[in-house]
């Protein structure tokens, strides 16, 4: 889920499927890209109407990356994995060309790559990065488990072994540093799933177990010096773990978490929570406006409007409504999408 504008949103799915909207949501075009029908697109990066980064996640050659230049007409394939042990979860972008790639720890080692000018990716040197904690790796849940910000800064979150931990880089990776959280962990399923921050000091990190949809374990918490230390804060009313979760621009404080159990909103940085739906989704995102989207298994997309703008302080609450199929499932030669397992 990647909004450019109130405008212009992309969203990635399933069986080589996207969709994208260039008029706020009144009408979505779906496609799929040639030859990646078997693939799971698990992360997506809108840079405009025209342009966009498309990343599969899945072991060995199945994680690639793709780009259009031009709307999704055509795409071009930049990166195919050669490691048969290496699975890319998520990545993010600093601009139109700088950029991250995450991929679970393989033989002991963290694996990121990058580019520099949006075309080619390259390895970075693993004595750049932290040893692996036992088996680590990210989730490709919604496509934030790694997060940019302006000035080189990037985090990673990470689970699936021994802890639950934050990458941190603050000069574009060429150093980097490693924080451990209190979100639950110790099994392949647990972890962070999803990282938000809204500023260079403040954020939270979200996950919890994937493999315990009824659980209600620590999956929430909050830095406030920009991920060198963190704290467990209070957990969403909904089961079960987070997904994905977004900060909305110029709301302080205000982000929506999702899960397979429902959305959620908090005001105040985790402090507290409040229910907006208890249908399943796995990602959102907010266009700088502070119009959201929430996306869901069999291509459901929500809209999310905060009730209050920003000139009254932290809204209140915020309105949910099912975006209509139309353009969604095309028939006779057309594509159809799909997002959620």
């Amino acid at each position: 889920m990647s909004p450019v504008s109130e405008q212009v949103v992309w969203v990635s799915g399933h069986r080589g499927t996207y969709v994208r909207t260039t008029d706020g949501g009144a009408t979505w075009t779906p496609g799929v890209v040639p030859g990646a029908d078997s693939l799971q697109f698990r992360d997506v990066h809108g840079v405009s109407a025209d342009i966009a980064y498309l990343l599969a996640a899945g072991p060995g050659d199945r994680s690639r990356i793709y780009k259009t230049l031009d709307g999704g007409r055509s795409w071009r394939l930049q990166f195919r994995n050669t490691d048969s042990l290496a699975f890319y979860d998520c990545f993010d972008f600093w601009d139109a060309e700088h950029g991250l790639a995450f991929s679970d720890a393989v033989r002991g080692s963290l694996i990121v790559i990058e580019t520099t000018d949006g075309d080619n990716w390259t390895p970075l040197p693993a004595e750049r990065l932290p040893p692996a904690a036992g088996s680590e790796g990210g989730f490709a849940a919604s496509g934030t488990c790694v997060r940019t910000l302006e000035d080189g800064l990037a985090w990673i979150g990470t689970g699936a072994g021994d802890e639950a931990r934050v990458l941190r880089t603050v000069d574009q990776g060429l150093t980097w540093s490693v924080a451990t959280t209190p979100i639950v962990h110790g099994n392949s399923s647990s972890g962070i799933a999803s990282l938000a921050f809204r500023d260079r000091l403040h954020g939270l990190a979200l996950g919890g177990d994937i493999g315990k949809p009824d659980s209600f374990t620590t999956n929430v918490a909050r830095t406030e010096d920009g991920g060198r230390t963190w704290r467990a804060v209070t957990r969403p009313p909904f089961s079960g773990a987070v997904y994905g979760s977004a900060y909305a621009p110029g709301r302080a404080g205000t982000l929506v978490a999702a899960g397979p159990k429902g959305l959620a909103l908090t005001t105040d940085d985790g402090k507290s929570w409040t229910l907006l739906s208890a249908e399943s989704h796995w990602a959102v995102g907010f266009a700088a406006g502070g119009v959201g989207w929430a996306v869901g298994p069999g291509g459901r997309i929500t809209r999310i409007d905060l009730l209050e703008d920003s000139a009254s302080g932290p809204p209140r609450s915020a309105g949910t409504a099912p975006v209509p199929r139309r353009g969604l499932d095309r028939r006779g030669g057309g594509a159809k999408f799909f997002t959620g397992c």
